[in-house]
Protein backbone atom coordinates (compact mmCIF):
# COMPACT_ATOMS: atom_id res chain seq x y z
CA UNK A 1 0.00 0.00 0.00
CA UNK A 2 2.74 2.28 0.65
CA UNK A 3 5.86 2.22 -1.43
CA UNK A 4 7.91 0.58 1.61
CA UNK A 5 6.42 -2.36 0.60
CA UNK A 6 8.14 -3.37 -2.17
CA UNK A 7 11.14 -4.52 0.30
CA UNK A 8 9.16 -7.34 1.72
CA UNK A 9 7.99 -8.93 -1.51
CA UNK A 10 9.94 -12.40 0.16
CA UNK A 11 7.65 -11.97 2.67
CA UNK A 12 4.89 -11.76 0.38
CA UNK A 13 5.37 -14.35 -1.15
CA UNK A 14 6.09 -16.75 2.03
CA UNK A 15 2.18 -15.13 2.95
CA UNK A 16 1.02 -16.30 -0.53
CA UNK A 17 1.92 -19.64 -0.26
CA UNK A 18 1.27 -20.19 2.75
CA UNK A 19 -2.51 -19.24 2.10
CA UNK A 20 -2.51 -21.45 -0.81
CA UNK A 21 -1.51 -24.30 0.90
CA UNK A 22 -4.07 -23.68 4.08
CA UNK A 23 -6.78 -21.35 3.19
CA UNK A 24 -10.09 -24.43 2.18
CA UNK A 25 -11.29 -23.33 -1.33
CA UNK A 26 -14.90 -24.45 -0.34
CA UNK A 27 -15.10 -22.79 2.76
CA UNK A 28 -18.00 -20.91 2.25
CA UNK A 29 -19.85 -23.33 0.56
CA UNK A 30 -19.69 -25.74 3.37
CA UNK A 31 -20.31 -23.20 5.92
CA UNK A 32 -23.06 -21.99 4.12
CA UNK A 33 -26.31 -23.24 5.84
CA UNK A 34 -24.33 -24.17 9.32
CA UNK A 35 -25.97 -23.50 12.70
CA UNK A 36 -23.82 -21.17 14.86
CA UNK A 37 -22.11 -23.64 16.95
CA UNK A 38 -20.61 -25.37 13.77
CA UNK A 39 -19.52 -22.08 12.00
CA UNK A 40 -17.98 -21.15 15.58
CA UNK A 41 -15.81 -24.70 15.38
CA UNK A 42 -14.55 -23.92 12.07
CA UNK A 43 -13.01 -20.49 13.44
CA UNK A 44 -11.21 -22.60 16.29
CA UNK A 45 -10.01 -24.24 13.62
CA UNK A 46 -9.38 -21.54 11.43
CA UNK A 47 -7.43 -20.07 14.47
CA UNK A 48 -5.52 -22.86 15.25
CA UNK A 49 -4.41 -23.14 11.61
CA UNK A 50 -3.29 -19.22 12.01
CA UNK A 51 -1.34 -20.39 15.39
CA UNK A 52 0.51 -22.90 13.27
CA UNK A 53 1.59 -20.54 10.88
CA UNK A 54 2.65 -18.01 12.77
CA UNK A 55 0.02 -15.67 11.48
CA UNK A 56 -2.50 -15.65 14.84
CA UNK A 57 -1.07 -12.69 16.57
CA UNK A 58 1.09 -11.39 13.95
CA UNK A 59 0.87 -7.61 15.65
CA UNK A 60 1.70 -9.31 19.22
CA UNK A 61 6.01 -9.31 20.47
CA UNK A 62 7.27 -12.58 19.83
CA UNK A 63 7.70 -12.72 23.99
CA UNK A 64 4.06 -13.44 24.05
CA UNK A 65 3.62 -15.80 21.32
CA UNK A 66 3.15 -13.07 18.63
CA UNK A 67 5.14 -12.75 15.32
CA UNK A 68 6.47 -9.45 16.37
CA UNK A 69 6.13 -8.20 12.58
CA UNK A 70 6.44 -4.75 11.53
CA UNK A 71 3.95 -2.24 10.61
CA UNK A 72 4.36 -3.07 7.34
CA UNK A 73 4.60 -6.71 7.12
CA UNK A 74 1.56 -6.88 8.85
CA UNK A 75 0.07 -4.79 5.93
CA UNK A 76 0.81 -7.09 3.71
CA UNK A 77 -0.07 -10.35 6.37
CA UNK A 78 -4.06 -8.46 5.86
CA UNK A 79 -3.53 -8.03 2.44
CA UNK A 80 -2.79 -11.54 1.43
CA UNK A 81 -5.37 -12.92 3.50
CA UNK A 82 -8.34 -10.86 1.97
CA UNK A 83 -6.77 -11.22 -1.36
CA UNK A 84 -6.82 -15.59 -0.85
CA UNK A 85 -10.30 -14.79 0.60
CA UNK A 86 -9.38 -16.55 4.06
CA UNK A 87 -11.92 -16.46 6.75
CA UNK A 88 -11.82 -13.48 8.92
CA UNK A 89 -10.66 -14.23 12.30
CA UNK A 90 -13.74 -13.10 13.88
CA UNK A 91 -14.08 -15.39 16.70
CA UNK A 92 -10.91 -14.16 18.28
CA UNK A 93 -11.57 -10.12 17.30
CA UNK A 94 -11.75 -8.86 20.62
CA UNK A 95 -8.86 -11.36 21.94
CA UNK A 96 -6.46 -10.21 19.81
CA UNK A 97 -7.00 -6.87 18.99
CA UNK A 98 -9.28 -5.42 22.41
CA UNK A 99 -8.14 -7.40 25.08
CA UNK A 100 -4.50 -8.14 24.27
CA UNK A 101 -3.36 -5.07 23.37
CA UNK A 102 -4.78 -3.71 26.55
CA UNK A 103 -3.20 -6.12 28.84
CA UNK A 104 0.34 -5.32 27.03
CA UNK A 105 -0.19 -1.43 27.22
CA UNK A 106 -1.70 -1.24 30.57
CA UNK A 107 -1.27 -4.57 32.35
CA UNK A 108 0.80 -5.58 35.21
CA UNK A 109 3.62 -7.94 34.60
CA UNK A 110 1.52 -10.69 36.69
CA UNK A 111 -1.62 -10.28 34.74
CA UNK A 112 0.11 -10.38 31.02
CA UNK A 113 2.04 -13.71 32.32
CA UNK A 114 -1.95 -14.77 33.41
CA UNK A 115 -4.28 -13.65 30.29
CA UNK A 116 -2.20 -13.10 27.44
CA UNK A 117 -0.92 -16.79 26.88
CA UNK A 118 -4.47 -17.91 27.19
CA UNK A 119 -5.31 -16.29 24.28
CA UNK A 120 -2.74 -17.33 22.16
CA UNK A 121 -3.65 -20.75 23.29
CA UNK A 122 -7.25 -19.63 21.58
CA UNK A 123 -9.27 -18.39 24.67
CA UNK A 124 -12.20 -16.49 23.30
CA UNK A 125 -12.81 -12.86 24.78
CA UNK A 126 -15.87 -10.64 24.31
CA UNK A 127 -16.78 -6.91 24.95
CA UNK A 128 -19.14 -5.69 27.70
CA UNK A 129 -18.88 -2.15 26.92
CA UNK A 130 -22.48 -0.96 25.34
CA UNK A 131 -25.68 -0.95 27.79
CA UNK A 132 -29.34 -0.78 26.52
CA UNK A 133 -29.79 3.57 27.72
CA UNK A 134 -25.36 4.16 27.14
CA UNK A 135 -24.59 2.60 23.75
CA UNK A 136 -23.14 5.40 21.84
CA UNK A 137 -22.52 7.33 24.95
CA UNK A 138 -20.13 4.96 26.32
CA UNK A 139 -19.19 6.87 29.00
CA UNK A 140 -22.57 7.17 30.51
CA UNK A 141 -23.20 3.07 31.60
CA UNK A 142 -24.35 2.50 34.65
CA UNK A 143 -23.39 -1.10 35.66
CA UNK A 144 -21.84 -0.80 38.85
CA UNK A 145 -18.93 -2.53 40.93
CA UNK A 146 -18.32 -1.86 44.20
CA UNK A 147 -15.44 -3.22 46.11
CA UNK A 148 -15.81 -5.88 48.77
CA UNK A 149 -12.58 -6.80 49.96
CA UNK A 150 -10.15 -8.28 47.55
CA UNK A 151 -13.21 -8.46 44.96
CA UNK A 152 -16.00 -5.96 42.64
CA UNK A 153 -19.35 -7.18 43.27
CA UNK A 154 -20.39 -6.15 39.93
CA UNK A 155 -24.42 -5.62 39.16
CA UNK A 156 -25.98 -4.58 35.54
CA UNK A 157 -26.62 -5.32 32.08
CA UNK A 158 -24.50 -5.49 28.57
CA UNK A 159 -26.10 -5.26 25.22
CA UNK A 160 -24.56 -6.18 21.53
CA UNK A 161 -21.99 -8.60 23.53
CA UNK A 162 -20.32 -10.08 20.52
CA UNK A 163 -19.10 -14.12 21.06
CA UNK A 164 -20.35 -13.74 24.25
CA UNK A 165 -21.53 -17.57 23.90
CA UNK A 166 -18.50 -18.75 23.31
CA UNK A 167 -16.51 -16.13 25.39
CA UNK A 168 -13.89 -17.81 28.22
CA UNK A 169 -13.70 -14.03 29.35
CA UNK A 170 -14.64 -10.44 28.87
CA UNK A 171 -13.00 -7.01 28.85
CA UNK A 172 -15.46 -5.35 31.12
CA UNK A 173 -16.58 -1.30 31.90
CA UNK A 174 -17.78 -0.55 35.21
CA UNK A 175 -18.59 2.80 37.23
CA UNK A 176 -16.82 2.36 40.45
CA UNK A 177 -17.74 5.90 41.16
CA UNK A 178 -20.77 7.12 40.89
CA UNK A 179 -20.26 10.61 42.12
CA UNK A 180 -17.48 11.05 39.22
CA UNK A 181 -17.80 13.12 36.44
CA UNK A 182 -18.61 10.55 33.95
CA UNK A 183 -15.64 10.17 32.46
CA UNK A 184 -13.72 9.88 35.70
CA UNK A 185 -15.44 7.45 37.58
CA UNK A 186 -14.94 4.49 35.26
CA UNK A 187 -12.62 0.86 35.85
CA UNK A 188 -11.83 -1.37 33.31
CA UNK A 189 -11.96 -5.38 34.63
CA UNK A 190 -11.26 -8.65 33.64
CA UNK A 191 -14.12 -10.66 33.69
CA UNK A 192 -14.19 -14.75 33.80
CA UNK A 193 -17.23 -15.23 31.76
CA UNK A 194 -17.91 -18.73 33.90
CA UNK A 195 -18.77 -16.90 36.77
CA UNK A 196 -21.65 -17.53 38.92
CA UNK A 197 -24.21 -14.57 38.54
CA UNK A 198 -23.58 -14.28 34.28
CA UNK A 199 -26.72 -14.77 32.09
CA UNK A 200 -26.36 -14.70 28.60
CA UNK A 201 -29.40 -13.97 26.17
CA UNK A 202 -28.53 -14.66 22.33
CA UNK A 203 -30.22 -11.39 20.57
CA UNK A 204 -32.03 -12.53 17.19
CA UNK A 205 -30.80 -10.48 14.56
CA UNK A 206 -32.76 -9.43 11.13
CA UNK A 207 -30.32 -11.72 9.39
CA UNK A 208 -31.52 -14.28 11.42
CA UNK A 209 -28.55 -14.76 13.17
CA UNK A 210 -27.51 -14.67 17.15
CA UNK A 211 -24.51 -13.30 16.81
CA UNK A 212 -24.72 -10.61 19.41
CA UNK A 213 -25.91 -11.18 23.28
CA UNK A 214 -27.85 -9.62 26.29
CA UNK A 215 -25.51 -10.06 29.13
CA UNK A 216 -26.99 -9.70 32.54
CA UNK A 217 -24.60 -9.39 35.79
CA UNK A 218 -26.07 -10.05 39.15
CA UNK A 219 -23.35 -9.74 42.12
CA UNK A 220 -20.44 -11.56 39.90
CA UNK A 221 -17.56 -11.10 41.70
CA UNK A 222 -14.30 -9.83 39.71
CA UNK A 223 -10.80 -9.84 41.90
CA UNK A 224 -9.52 -6.53 42.25
CA UNK A 225 -6.53 -7.98 40.93
CA UNK A 226 -8.27 -8.66 37.19
CA UNK A 227 -8.19 -4.58 37.03
CA UNK A 228 -6.59 -3.18 34.40
CA UNK A 229 -5.01 0.06 35.32
CA UNK A 230 -6.07 2.21 38.10
CA UNK A 231 -9.74 2.34 39.91
CA UNK A 232 -11.37 4.95 38.16
CA UNK A 233 -9.35 5.14 35.64
CA UNK A 234 -10.51 2.75 33.09
CA UNK A 235 -11.27 5.59 29.97
CA UNK A 236 -7.87 5.92 29.45
CA UNK A 237 -7.44 2.53 28.28
CA UNK A 238 -10.46 2.07 26.68
CA UNK A 239 -9.71 4.80 24.48
CA UNK A 240 -6.47 2.70 23.66
CA UNK A 241 -8.69 -0.36 23.60
CA UNK A 242 -10.77 1.15 20.35
CA UNK A 243 -8.00 2.76 18.60
CA UNK A 244 -6.48 -0.46 18.88
CA UNK A 245 -9.60 -2.26 17.09
CA UNK A 246 -9.93 0.49 14.53
CA UNK A 247 -6.18 0.62 13.22
CA UNK A 248 -4.29 -2.19 11.10
CA UNK A 249 -7.29 -4.55 11.04
CA UNK A 250 -9.10 -1.93 8.73
CA UNK A 251 -6.31 -2.80 6.11
CA UNK A 252 -7.74 -6.36 5.77
CA UNK A 253 -11.50 -5.29 5.75
CA UNK A 254 -10.70 -2.36 3.29
CA UNK A 255 -9.13 -4.91 0.62
CA UNK A 256 -11.90 -7.42 1.23
CA UNK A 257 -14.82 -4.53 0.79
CA UNK A 258 -12.75 -3.92 -2.88
CA UNK A 259 -12.56 -7.89 -3.82
CA UNK A 260 -15.36 -9.19 -2.65
CA UNK A 261 -18.00 -6.35 -2.37
CA UNK A 262 -17.39 -3.89 -5.77
CA UNK A 263 -14.92 -6.81 -7.37
CA UNK A 264 -18.01 -9.33 -6.92
CA UNK A 265 -20.37 -6.61 -7.49
CA UNK A 266 -19.05 -6.12 -10.84
CA UNK A 267 -18.97 -9.69 -11.95
CA UNK A 268 -22.54 -10.40 -10.64
CA UNK A 269 -23.45 -7.32 -13.43
CA UNK A 270 -22.68 -9.10 -16.47
CA UNK A 271 -25.80 -11.16 -15.57
CA UNK A 272 -28.64 -8.84 -14.08
CA UNK A 273 -30.61 -7.37 -16.48
CA UNK A 274 -32.95 -4.15 -15.96
CA UNK A 275 -36.87 -4.20 -15.25
CA UNK A 276 -36.49 -3.37 -19.46
CA UNK A 277 -34.75 -6.14 -20.09
CA UNK A 278 -31.90 -4.40 -20.88
CA UNK A 279 -28.47 -6.08 -19.91
CA UNK A 280 -27.68 -3.54 -16.19
CA UNK A 281 -23.79 -3.88 -17.35
CA UNK A 282 -25.27 -1.34 -20.56
CA UNK A 283 -26.98 0.95 -18.40
CA UNK A 284 -25.68 4.37 -18.23
CA UNK A 285 -27.08 5.11 -14.51
CA UNK A 286 -25.78 1.96 -13.37
CA UNK A 287 -22.14 2.10 -14.58
CA UNK A 288 -21.86 5.05 -13.57
CA UNK A 289 -23.13 3.92 -9.78
CA UNK A 290 -20.19 1.69 -9.54
CA UNK A 291 -17.95 3.79 -11.21
CA UNK A 292 -18.78 6.14 -7.98
CA UNK A 293 -18.16 2.65 -5.58
CA UNK A 294 -14.92 1.99 -7.36
CA UNK A 295 -13.69 5.20 -6.61
CA UNK A 296 -15.01 5.23 -3.03
CA UNK A 297 -12.98 2.22 -2.31
CA UNK A 298 -10.09 3.94 -4.00
CA UNK A 299 -10.62 6.84 -1.37
CA UNK A 300 -10.34 4.41 1.09
CA UNK A 301 -6.90 2.47 0.41
CA UNK A 302 -5.85 6.28 0.33
CA UNK A 303 -7.05 7.26 3.38
CA UNK A 304 -5.85 3.84 4.83
CA UNK A 305 -2.41 4.53 2.74
CA UNK A 306 -2.23 7.88 5.05
CA UNK A 307 -3.09 6.33 8.33
CA UNK A 308 -0.67 3.47 7.78
CA UNK A 309 2.80 5.85 6.76
CA UNK A 310 2.12 7.80 10.02
CA UNK A 311 1.77 5.12 12.31
CA UNK A 312 5.26 4.46 10.91
CA UNK A 313 6.40 8.04 11.67
CA UNK A 314 4.90 8.73 14.34
CA UNK A 315 5.08 4.66 16.22
CA UNK A 316 0.93 4.98 17.06
CA UNK A 317 -2.45 4.71 15.89
CA UNK A 318 -4.03 8.27 15.39
CA UNK A 319 -6.92 9.84 14.85
CA UNK A 320 -7.44 8.83 11.24
CA UNK A 321 -8.76 5.93 12.62
CA UNK A 322 -11.72 6.95 13.31
CA UNK A 323 -11.86 8.64 9.94
CA UNK A 324 -11.29 5.15 7.76
CA UNK A 325 -13.36 3.22 10.66
CA UNK A 326 -16.32 6.35 9.81
CA UNK A 327 -16.11 6.20 5.69
CA UNK A 328 -15.52 2.36 5.46
CA UNK A 329 -18.54 1.36 7.41
CA UNK A 330 -20.67 3.84 5.38
CA UNK A 331 -19.29 3.21 1.93
CA UNK A 332 -20.11 -0.88 2.99
CA UNK A 333 -23.55 0.19 3.47
CA UNK A 334 -24.06 2.39 -0.05
CA UNK A 335 -22.45 -0.49 -1.29
CA UNK A 336 -24.72 -2.90 -0.48
CA UNK A 337 -27.56 -0.64 -0.95
CA UNK A 338 -26.74 -0.58 -4.38
CA UNK A 339 -26.37 -4.36 -5.48
CA UNK A 340 -29.86 -4.94 -4.05
CA UNK A 341 -31.33 -2.27 -6.06
CA UNK A 342 -29.36 -2.95 -9.12
CA UNK A 343 -29.96 -6.91 -8.69
CA UNK A 344 -33.57 -6.57 -8.68
CA UNK A 345 -36.69 -8.83 -7.06
CA UNK A 346 -34.09 -12.03 -7.64
CA UNK A 347 -31.41 -10.72 -4.98
CA UNK A 348 -34.39 -8.80 -2.54
CA UNK A 349 -36.37 -12.23 -2.31
CA UNK A 350 -32.59 -14.48 -2.19
CA UNK A 351 -32.54 -15.22 1.59
CA UNK A 352 -29.37 -17.33 2.36
CA UNK A 353 -28.97 -19.58 4.67
CA UNK A 354 -26.88 -18.64 7.89
CA UNK A 355 -23.47 -17.72 8.28
CA UNK A 356 -21.87 -15.49 10.67
CA UNK A 357 -19.09 -13.31 11.64
CA UNK A 358 -18.97 -11.58 8.22
CA UNK A 359 -20.68 -9.26 5.67
CA UNK A 360 -19.70 -10.90 2.96
CA UNK A 361 -21.20 -14.10 2.02
CA UNK A 362 -22.21 -13.43 -1.53
CA UNK A 363 -25.86 -13.12 -0.83
CA UNK A 364 -26.75 -9.17 -1.17
CA UNK A 365 -29.58 -8.50 0.61
CA UNK A 366 -28.10 -10.66 3.77
CA UNK A 367 -25.09 -8.40 3.67
CA UNK A 368 -27.31 -5.54 3.20
CA UNK A 369 -29.17 -5.73 6.25
CA UNK A 370 -25.70 -7.10 8.13
CA UNK A 371 -24.02 -3.97 7.04
CA UNK A 372 -26.28 -1.82 9.52
CA UNK A 373 -23.84 -3.47 12.42
CA UNK A 374 -20.77 -2.20 11.17
CA UNK A 375 -22.20 1.80 11.92
CA UNK A 376 -22.60 0.30 15.72
CA UNK A 377 -19.78 -2.00 16.50
CA UNK A 378 -16.31 -0.54 17.20
CA UNK A 379 -17.97 2.89 17.85
CA UNK A 380 -20.93 4.37 15.89
CA UNK A 381 -20.93 6.67 13.50
CA UNK A 382 -22.09 9.87 15.47
CA UNK A 383 -19.63 9.04 17.87
CA UNK A 384 -16.75 8.76 15.11
CA UNK A 385 -18.20 12.16 14.18
CA UNK A 386 -17.60 13.73 17.52
CA UNK A 387 -13.83 12.39 18.09
CA UNK A 388 -13.42 13.81 14.04
CA UNK A 389 -14.57 16.98 15.14
CA UNK A 390 -13.10 17.56 18.79
CA UNK A 391 -9.75 15.53 18.26
CA UNK A 392 -9.03 16.30 14.25
CA UNK A 393 -10.72 19.81 14.27
CA UNK A 394 -10.56 21.22 17.07
CA UNK A 395 -13.84 22.12 17.92
CA UNK A 396 -14.88 22.17 21.24
CA UNK A 397 -16.57 19.03 23.63
CA UNK A 398 -19.80 20.16 25.73
CA UNK A 399 -18.79 20.56 28.80
CA UNK A 400 -19.84 17.56 31.40
CA UNK A 401 -22.36 17.98 34.37
CA UNK A 402 -19.93 18.29 37.56
CA UNK A 403 -16.82 18.79 35.22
Amino acid sequence: MIDELADLAPFRDEVRAWCADHVPADWRREQAGAPHEQYADFHRWWGAQLRAGGYFAPHWPEQWGGGGFSLLQQVVLAEELARADAPRNALYQVALYNAGPSILHSGTDEQKARFLPGIMGGAVWCQGFSEPDAGSDLAALDTRAVRDGDEYVVTGQKVWTSAALEADYCILLVRTDPAAPKRKGISFLLMDMHSPGIEIRPIKQATGQSEFCETFLDEVRVPVANRLGAENEGWAVTNSTLASERGVVMIELAERLMRNGVGALLADLQAWSTEAGTPTRQDGAARELIAERYAEAMVLRRLLNTMVTNIVRRGGVGNEASIVKLFYSELLQRLMRDAVGLGGLDVQVDRPALMSAGWETGHWLYDYINSYSWTIGGGTSEIMRNIIGERTLGLPREPEPGS
